[in-house]
């Protein structure tokens, strides 16, 4: 074989190990990061540090974070803090995502249309410059495959973009997705699976890879939520992966209080390439 190919071939192989491995193909230590919230942030204070606000991010950004997701709508209720929390993350030149918390008591074509449109009146009236925005769909467990395809079809005839598709670990949307038709399965396929994970101790889902196999739509994933809050006995809670190259801290850097972070599955020309790829030019 002449030696030219060699290069190739290498690249090749060392692209399929990187696919094949459970942690993704980085590790945390390498990971862009990416921070999820919603108006239940900023949390409690819990140690000495550095604190953020919606409109004031520079902690964040000076920590390390590349980007925010901020939760626009839920149920079609809009979100109080996600037009100040794009507005500061576009400040630190951060990149911008929003979500959707799609229930199953809601018409797909109503919570998407609603989620759009919060979105166009917060890019209006807060005047941002950013020119495309990641979008979201985080699917309660109790949503039917029928009602995620409807959502994801919506979007995208409204944006041309399929939006990344966030589910929490539960069995509930693991077996109506298990269940789900070829069709639904296929359609859910085109959109990027942003998986929850916070701990190696689930049997049989102890790494992302298998929690992504587990799915059965995904054998990949483009984000992985590591680390996740909640309130437990009057306090926030932090639960956060330890396993393998994902050794991850409580808190993020310097902050002084629990945030729900993400890893970005690859390098960060790649989570940039990713997110103009995906994002909506709104």
């Amino acid at each position: 074989m002449s030696p030219r190919y060699f290069p190739l071939l290498l690249t090749a192989a060392l692209t399929v190990v990187s696919c094949a491995s459970p942690y993704g193909r980085v590790s945390f230590n390498s990971a862009p990061q990416i921070i999820n919230v919603s108006e239940y942030d900023p949390k409690e204070r819990q140690r000495a540090g550095h604190g953020y606000t919606p409109l004031n991010q520079k902690a964040l950004k000076d920590n390390g974070a590349l980007g925010l997701i901020a939760r626009g709508t839920k149920a079609g209720r809009h979100d109080s803090k996600c037009g100040d929390f794009l507005s500061g993350a576009e400040r630190q030149g951060m990149l911008l995502g929003s979500y959707c918390y799609v229930v199953p008591s809601q018409s797909a074509t109503y919570q998407a249309s609603r989620f759009l449109r919060r979105l166009s009146s917060i890019k209006k009236n807060y005047s941002l410059q950013t020119q495309r925005i990641l979008l979201v769909a985080d699917f309660d467990t109790k949503c039917s495959a029928n009602l995620m395809v409807g959502f994801v079809d919506e979007i995208y005839r409204h944006t041309g973009i399929h939006p990344v598709v966030y589910l929490e670990n539960g069995p509930q949307i693991r077996n109506t997705l298990n269940r789900a038709t070829y069709a639904q399965r296929s359609r859910l396929r085109l959109c990027p699976y942003w998986l929850a994970l916070y701990t190696n101790g689930y049997n049989r889902f102890e790494t992302p890879r298998k929690l992504a196999l587990a799915s059965g739509v995904w054998s990949d994933w483009c984000m992985w939520q590591y680390s996740g809050v909640f309130w437990e006995n009057g306090r926030s809670k932090i639960y956060n992966y330890n396993g393998g190259s994902w050794n991850t801290p409580k808190y993020f850097g310097s902050i002084d209080r629990p945030m729900e972070r993400n890893g970005f599955n690859g390098t960060t020309r790649q989570l940039y390439a990713f997110w103009n790829k995906h994002s909506w030019a709104w």
